[in-house]
């Protein structure tokens, strides 16, 4: 999906740089791997072997919630097809857009006649039904979506409006395909999927869920005089051990990843599976029930002293 939707937007404007944030993960194709977050933030790498010099010379690397690192890009080049981002950035823990750092872009962005590219594999019908992109107020001039369209099966899909969309063939010169395309067990399971989303209305539920145990990790963490900072958006949560207020990727570099560590694995011991890195994202389900929030918090408070015996 994000594949696609670099290359429509570089077909659209005719130009070739692509401005992406430090921390924000968007797949491993190799013009994007630089400074990602998820798995290569997990491993302290700063890209990946194998990606050749050429294939990440169009990429520039911007702050996430900084709209002045996008400015001096946009001042030093005069090439840029397009901004992508993660609208709450979820591989490199949960950061949150601050003060309009949304529409402040989009209006930057446009104003340079480059098209905003926002990447909802995580966030699509997940924050809310209509994205992160309803929640703000923002709508994207390329939106990518993954695997909730599908039912939780292997699909990806992007969108733009139709002045965008016609560049693609046959109606222009974009070329696009895949062999997994319109898989019908992923289309009929994702119809499902969004049909009981809508249906069900688990939105709020997530909210009260998440401010819960945020507010149990903090008062936990400060009976065992340890150090955290919670950063969550509806159905997301993640906590940093660290008492920095993180709002991109090198605050997020401030928490210190073996009390995670030890975190993590006294939380598996109590029954409730995380995220192997610091630098993932923690999902809610709808299916929690009031049994499986004590037993959560039980966990949590045992897992928080542990920290504190280190």
């Amino acid at each position: 999906a994000v594949l696609s939707g670099i290359r429509l937007a570089r077909a659209y404007t005719g130009r070739d740089k692509i401005i992406k944030f430090s921390g924000c993960y968007h797949g491993h194709q190799d013009a994007l791997l630089v400074a990602a977050g998820s798995g290569l933030a997990t491993l302290s790498l700063p890209g990946s072997k194998g990606v050749p010099e050429g294939a990440v010379k169009n990429t520039l690397i911007a702050n996430y919630n900084d709209l002045e690192s996008v400015k001096a890009h946009f001042e030093e080049h005069d090439d840029i097809a397009g901004v992508i981002l993660e609208p709450i950035a979820g591989n490199m823990g949960v950061v949150v857009p601050q003060n309009n750092f949304l529409k402040d872009l989009k209006k930057l962005v446009n104003s340079k006649g480059a098209l905003l590219i926002v990447d909802e594999v995580m966030t699509g019908f997940r924050s809310n039904f209509g994205g992160a992109q309803e929640k703000f107020d923002v709508e994207a001039d390329i939106t990518c979506l993954g695997k909730v369209i599908g039912g939780g099966f292997p699909v990806g899909a992007y969108g733009a409006r139709n002045e965008i969309m016609e560049m693609v063939a046959p109606l222009g010169g974009m070329y696009q395909a895949g062999t997994l395309s319109g898989n019908p067990i992923a289309m009929a399971a994702g119809i499902s999927t969004l049909s009981e989303l809508k249906k069900q209305d688990p939105y709020e539920k997530f909210n009260e869920i998440a401010k819960i145990l945020e507010v149990f990790l903090l008062e936990t963490a400060k009976k065992y005089d340890v150090k955290i900072t919670v950063n969550r958006f509806g159905s997301m949560i993640n906590t940093f051990f660290t008492d920095v207020h993180v709002t991109n990727f090198e605050e997020a570099q401030t928490s210190d990843t073996k009390k995670y560590a030890v975190f993590f694995w006294e939380m598996i011991r109590n029954g409730v599976f995380l995220p192997p890195s610091q630098f993932e994202a923690w999902f809610l389900t709808s299916a929690i029930s009031n049994k499986d929030l004590k037993d959560i918090t039980k966990a949590i408070d045992k897992s928080i002293q542990a920290v504190s015996n280190m």
